[in-house]
């Protein structure tokens, strides 16, 4: 399936949670599929931290999409089925309008002066381009991890605009935890000698080190210790195990070796002020916070029906998060579908191929397309 990007521009202000509004800006996506005449078969596919509009598919690049598994032709979610769309979030550094992009007022990138930016901007974004689109109620909006989030807002912002709530590996607020790791990802970015305040571009430099450092943090968070037990355990990487012991900086396991070079990639592709801003926008979600703290009055404003998902290994969005979702509508009398898989991966699983969860999710889809009266 061979995809192109398209952009979208957008004149009007659109008023952010922080304060202020913002103008004059770009959404990147890309849709897979047909929409069908009553527009009704729609899907929107919300991305996570580091990903992007290119869901599926092969782009111009001959890159696959970051959720290529779930999303194609006979995939669990079909697009001979269904019409999928794509967005990359305002403030992403993969096309749409963000910290890298000219700020019109000074004539240099936006770099820290990018407005700050919520879970719930991004919602609002996607729901005008869904208008520029024609498409007036999608058939479900779905993510995973941060993705999940999105889909949990606008289950509450738009109950009118999606039938469906597909959230998987996600949660309706960080833990201290979470919000903890975060934080030292972005220190790390901080006070790395490259960065500049934020005005590294200035200067045409990266800040790779803080970058590569951000990254090892996160990916540790994404993996269950029964996975690098399996894929590393204490191998040690060019080296007889029994040579004596050494003081070094340089590699010794297998481990080390693997976090590096997933930190040294993500620093080549990823912008060190959008991550700032994207892993703010995770610590700020809370759409209890407006009710006290109440997630079952906050679930009251949501109308559709629900699917959460949650893997045993995920130590980072734990199934217990999911399961305060689960309990909360329940609450609500609202309709929710739950699945807790058995996988080994941790936090990555939503993104793997794991047969279970793929023919879940596949069922749930066919259930919305009968509805529907999709063809199979």
């Amino acid at each position: 399936m061979q995809v192109k990007a398209e952009r979208m521009f957008f004149s009007e202000p659109l008023a952010l949670a922080a304060g202020g509004s913002f103008a004059d800006y770009e959404l990147v996506f890309e849709t897979y599929g047909k929409l069908n005449a009553a527009r009704s078969n729609a899907i929107l596919i919300c991305h996570a931290l580091n990903a992007s509009h290119h869901v599926a598919g092969l782009n111009e690049a001959g890159e696959p999409g970051w959720w290529d598994n779930m999303v194609g032709p006979g995939k669990p979610i079909d697009t001979q089925r269904f019409f999928v769309v794509g967005v990359n979030n305002l403030g992403s550094c993969f096309g749409s309008t963000g910290p890298m992009s000219i700020n019109p007022a000074t004539a240099k990138a936006w770099g820290p002066d990018f407005p700050v930016l919520t879970v719930e901007d991004w919602v609002h974004a996607q729901a005008r381009l869904a208008d520029r689109l024609g498409i007036a109620c999608f058939a479900a909006v779905m993510g995973g991890s941060l993705g999940g989030m999105q889909a949990l807002a606008w289950s509450l912002l738009y109950p009118k605009r999606l039938a469906h709530c597909i959230c998987i590996a996600s949660t309706a607020k960080l833990s201290a935890q979470n919000i903890a790791f975060n934080e030292v990802a972005r220190r790390a970015i901080i006070t790395d000698p490259e960065f500049h305040g934020g005005r590294f571009y200035d200067a045409a430099v990266v800040p790779r080190r803080g970058l590569q450092v951000a990254r090892m943090i996160g990916h540790i968070t994404y993996l269950s210790d029964d996975v690098m037990a399996e894929r590393f355990g204490r191998l040690l990487r060019d080296r007889d195990p029994d040579e004596a012991y050494r003081y070094t900086f340089d590699i010794e396991f297998e481990i080390e070796s693997y976090l590096r070079y997933q930190g040294e990639k993500f620093a080549g592709y990823f912008d060190a002020n959008t991550y700032l801003i994207i892993t703010r926008a995770l610590d700020y979600f809370d759409p209890a916070r407006a009710f006290a703290g109440d997630l079952s009055k906050t679930m009251a404003q949501a109308s559709c029906r629900f699917f959460v998902a949650s893997f045993t290994t995920d130590w980072r969005f734990s199934p217990a998060r999911s399961r305060e979702i689960v309990q909360a509508l329940l609450a609500c009398d609202l309709e929710v579908t739950y699945a807790e898989i058995d996988a080994p991966h941790g936090h990555d699983a939503f993104l793997l191929d794991n047969p279970q969860y793929h023919q879940l999710v596949r069922a749930y889809a066919d259930q919305i397309a009968i509805n529907l009266g999709l063809s199979a």
